[in-house]
């Protein structure tokens, strides 16, 4: 049994390795998520902010339009102020030129004010554009940089899986294995621990004597009746024989009858603790 319980203790090491790796490999892609997501949104920017600008260039090309309208027609009526004879001709052909300039400015300043946002919206786009670039360069070499461990940790893998095919052929019981390999994933790792002075090193349960005793005769593989760890016997301090009396040793049954005698003797002191007062 020591031989197996130290090819166990091979194959456990060996079974964690695998285990880590294969949850890096797992979670190798989410690291690309967030900043997949943060691409994403750029680009979402970069088309919203390209149809605003399209939008301040019709805006723009269609006040300019008007602003030289304005302007001719302001320009055609000053030139017919040459060619009136009349004092109502004059003042009609004013008015007619006050609006005209009223519009004029008008439209000037809302071209200006689509120049800005043009000039503003390009400028931002360029940005954008930029950041896209270089976090989709980051993305990409960070891409290769995972392929790459991944690979490496794929060529580990199969290694280890060599050596632990070696090790289970050498244990030669299957069930055994499934249910070690459950249990080290299951206990962060680890599936065979030693029992000290009657306590399980995983769990740190104490185990019924008589229980305790069967894994120190080393005769069987035994599996921690709380943890499910398999358990096997390692020396702590002399003090430990006093527990592994055969004599008074007990089994898991005993707990449950040592609870029912705790509890009735429980129930016996408050009985006799009861004190009667006379008013």
């Amino acid at each position: 049994m020591d031989k197996i319980f130290e090819t166990l203790k091979t194959l456990q090491d060996i079974l964690s390795e695998k285990i880590e790796l294969e949850q890096k490999i797992q979670e190798s892609p989410k690291i690309l998520i967030t900043q997949e997501e943060l691409l994403a949104r750029m680009k979402k920017s970069f088309i919203e902010k390209s149809q605003e600008y399209e939008k301040a260039r019709a805006a723009e090309a269609e006040f300019r339009n008007f602003l030289a309208e304005a302007e001719s027609k302001r320009e055609r009526a000053e030139k017919n102020m040459e060619a009136i004879s009349t004092q109502r001709e004059y003042e009609a052909l004013d008015k007619e030129i006050e609006d005209a300039a009223g519009k004029e400015q008008e439209f000037r300043n809302k071209l200006q004010r689509e120049v800005r946002a043009v000039s503003d919206l390009d400028e931002d786009i360029k940005q954008t554009q930029a950041l896209i670039d270089q976090q989709e360069a980051e993305l990409e070499s960070q891409r290769r940089e995972i392929e790459t461990e991944t690979s490496a940790k794929g060529e580990q893998l199969k290694t280890l899986a060599e050596k632990e095919a070696a090790l289970a052929a050498a244990l030669n019981d299957p069930d055994v294995l499934f249910k070690f390999e459950r249990i080290i994933r299951n206990k962060m790792g680890r599936g065979i621990v030693a029992i000290k002075g009657g306590v399980c090193m995983g769990c740190h349960m104490i185990l019924p004597a008589q229980f305790a005793n069967n894994v120190r005769q080393g005769e069987e593989i035994v599996f921690c009746p709380y943890c499910s760890r398999i358990l096997f016997y390692e020396e702590s301090s002399e003090a430990e024989e006093d527990f592994f009396d055969d004599e008074t040793a007990g089994g898991l049954a005993d707990m449950d009858d040592m609870e029912d005698d705790e509890y009735d003797d429980d129930e016996e002191d408050d009985d006799k603790g009861g004190i009667e007062y006379e008013e």
